[in-house]
């Protein structure tokens, strides 16, 4: 929690630790500029309150100060906000601990690309979570005859699919009682998996682990395949047409792909065009769907590649 704590403006900051809550269960941390400071925790929405409380009614909320902005943004880059010039542009900071902070406010643009954002007055605290044994009850569904399968976990934003696959890529990379320890490469394009800070992972994903951090998903998998020779290759939210060949890429040339993807049902999966075709041809061979933000992290179903439910919570495994 100490990493955390300094991130915020003091008058934040003390209202927090006033609060003593389980950092375990603090998901977000949402500061808009005049607006009450809001927090994600055990699942809810609630707002941060004096003199150190939190409440369910937003207007009760301290309302913190675009000064407080600011002076957050200088702790969080070590008052020098022109070194994460590249960060900014993309919309968010990566710092100690793994944490990611997400920006808004006026975006420079030049020939509809972003430039810059100015004038930030949006933060969004995304809190890192490494839960180490998180993957257990999935890991023997994951494996064929020793082998990890080609595998894909849904969940809607916030339902703790980034948090599974980081422990999942662990426990690959490690070895286990299901399979030997195999070299991943992972592909972290906005720096959740590995929480990279100054190009070192802040996440233990394992002993064979090589990362490739703040790269677009298509150009890291094709860069990894080229580089560092992986059995398996790691990606968060895939989903773009840009990744459509990298993944075809992977899944012809003998590597593992294990990647997750916004999306609340197998049905809502099957109406995307990318993910919807790879499902109708059966390229991935496991799908694991997650609850959702109400429950961040909990299995729902586990299938096989020709949709066989192999685990539900609502039952005993089948």
């Amino acid at each position: 929690m100490e990493s955390v704590y300094r991130l915020l403006a003091l008058p934040v900051r003390a209202l927090l630790e006033k609060c003593r809550l389980d950092f375990a269960q603090l998901q977000e941390i949402r500061l808009r500029a005049g607006l009450p400071v809001m927090l994600r925790y055990r699942g809810q929405e609630m707002a941060l309150c004096p003199p150190g409380r939190l409440s369910r009614k937003p207007l009760e909320g301290y309302r913190i100060s675009a000064e407080e902005i600011k002076e957050t943004l200088e702790y969080a880059t070590g008052f020098s906000m022109y070194a994460f010039d590249e960060e900014v542009r993309q919309g968010f900071l990566t710092v100690p601990g793994g944490h990611r902070i997400g920006l808004a406010g006026h975006a420079v643009t030049d020939e509809n690309h972003i430039r810059s954002i100015r004038h930030i007055s949006f933060l969004n605290i995304r809190l890192a979570h490494e839960r180490k044994g998180c993957a257990d009850e999935v890991m023997p569904f994951l494996y064929e005859d020793g082998e990890i399968c080609h595998t894909l976990i849904l969940s809607p934003p916030g339902g703790g699919k980034t948090t599974l696959l980081r422990d999942v890529i662990r426990q690959v990379s490690d070895g286990g009682m299901y399979g030997d320890g195999c070299t991943v490469g992972v592909v972290d394009e906005r720096s959740e998996l590995a929480g990279s800070y100054l190009g070192i992972p802040q996440n233990d994903l394992g002993l064979r682990t090589d990362v490739l951090d703040g790269c677009s998903k298509a150009e890291g998998m094709l860069l990894l395949l080229r580089s560092m020779s992986p059995q398996v290759i790691a990606a968060d939210e895939l989903g773009n047409y840009e990744d459509e060949k990298a993944v075809e890429n992977v899944f012809t040339c003998g590597c593992k792909l294990i990647a997750t993807v916004h999306g609340a049902s197998m049905e809502e999966l099957e109406r995307k065009p990318l993910l919807g075709r790879m499902k109708r041809e059966r390229m991935f061979e496991r799908y694991v769907v997650l609850e959702g933000r109400q429950s961040p992290g909990s299995v729902r179903e586990i299938l096989d590649g020709e949709g066989t439910v192999l685990y539900r919570r609502s039952a005993h495994p089948v």
